[in-house]
């Protein structure tokens, strides 16, 4: 029978939550975790739920607050939020459409659940709502899912749930954790493909052709304009690292066979667009279960994967986030370096920033004079108003980690 990871009831662990909660509503910064959702607009990070480790209990994070993370400034804020709030989860699909934040799926105290929330994140309100379908059904219940986000509509694919017995109707696209069951109720891996429409509220299971990947969870996905993109995860007791394309038009899958050397088998990883045609693929767990801190470029044209150095190779991270960030940065927050199945004390909260492309001049401009404020103090003043605002962020971002640093 399956157990559940989420913290139980208890005298003991209610007081845990209740100093975690004084502790949260203190800090000047998102608190360290794991199995969140992050998303982000170009101008904020937005960071919301998943869990951390207190005295030896998981404990799900405040579900009536988001963070904002200010990708210029590098500043946290706090919002408390309203309305009807979904319970505390980890395992969560979140995306941005139209200005509203959604978040689907994941597992709280009581196993995963198929509910999907949305917030307007420019509304100043910060009010959760449940998201009622008008017609369709939802996917069963499944966390460690992804989403790709193509014409205002989610499109989400695979993940790890449970399934009345019944309603198994075909194992090759729900393959079932034969150590994880009670009574008619079976837990697995899924390859199934749903959509849902903001517009008209409804749910549909898109009927796809060619090979589908393996049922599957904890993997990472990418959109790149009419093309999702699925890489790796957990196979029942395998990790793999294949990559699989789905047309968003014509919902045809195929598999993109790498010409070079490949990554390693990996769960909890993550997987950003950097351009047209490159996808950036950074840490996870491997097949022997140890946190990676490994970067990759995949190059869609050639089909080659590239080994791509960075300055955070001393920094493993698994079930973590990664965003877009401006020019072709990838920004991840949050995990684990430990073997969390086992340890689940590593959990960060960090924020770690990759550069992928070569940086335009005006980039490399702000980045000298923010390194050399006190040579260019009085030239910044003369700077046309918006870019003076620019360098002058970036100067107290690099003045602040210089701080944090050194504390």
């Amino acid at each position: 029978m399956r157990v559940t990871r989420a913290a139980r009831s208890s005298p003991s662990v209610t007081v845990l939550i209740s100093a975690l909660l004084i502790i949260v509503m203190s800090e000047t910064m998102a608190r360290e975790r794991s199995g969140h959702t992050a998303a982000a607009d170009g101008q904020y990070l937005y960071v919301w739920g998943g869990y951390v480790s207190v005295a030896e209990h998981e404990v799900f994070l405040p579900n009536d607050e988001l963070w904002l993370y200010d990708l210029e400034t590098g500043l946290w804020v706090r919002h408390g939020m309203a309305g009807t709030v979904p319970p505390s989860l980890s395992g969560t699909c979140g995306c941005i459409v139209n200005g509203l934040l959604y978040i689907f799926g994941g597992c709280c105290d009581d196993g995963q659940t198929n509910e999907l929330y949305s917030v307007d994140l420019h509304d100043g309100r910060f009010s959760w709502k449940k998201v009622e379908p008008q017609s369709g059904s939802p996917p069963s219940p499944r966390d460690k899912l992804s989403c790709w986000v193509h014409k205002g509509r989610m499109i989400y694919f695979g993940g790890y749930g449970h399934k009345l017995g019944s309603d198994i109707k075909d194992p090759k696209s729900f393959a079932v954790d034969e150590a994880s069951w009670a009574e008619d109720i079976f837990w697995g891996w899924n390859n199934e493909t749903h959509e849902f429409d903001p517009e008209r509220s409804r749910w549909t299971e898109p009927q796809t052709s060619g090979r589908a990947p393996a049922p599957r969870a904890a993997h990472a996905s990418a959109t790149i304009g009419s093309k999702g993109f699925v890489c790796g995860g957990r196979i029942k007791e395998t990790r793999t690292c294949d990559v699989f394309c789905l047309d968003l038009n014509s919902w045809t899958w195929s598999e993109i066979v790498s010409c070079s050397v490949s990554p390693s088998g990996r769960s909890w990883h993550t997987l950003t667009p950097v351009s047209d045609s490159s996808l950036f693929l950074f840490g996870g767990l491997s097949e022997d279960c140890r946190p990676m801190s490994d970067g990759w470029i995949l190059d869609l044209e050639t089909r080659g994967w590239t080994r791509k150095e960075h300055q955070h190779e001393d920094k493993p991270r698994l079930w973590h986030s990664a965003c877009p960030a401006r020019d072709s940065d990838v920004i991840v927050f949050g995990g684990s370096h430990d073997y969390i199945l086992l340890v689940d004390k590593g959990h960060c909260n960090d924020t770690l920033v990759f550069q992928t492309q070569p940086y335009p001049l005006i980039r490399l401009c702000q980045d000298f004079i923010a390194d050399h404020p006190s040579v260019f103090q009085s030239q910044i003043l003369c700077l046309p108003p918006k870019l003076r605002r620019a360098v002058e962020n970036q100067t107290n971002r690099t003045s602040q980690n210089i701080f944090r640093t050194a504390q």
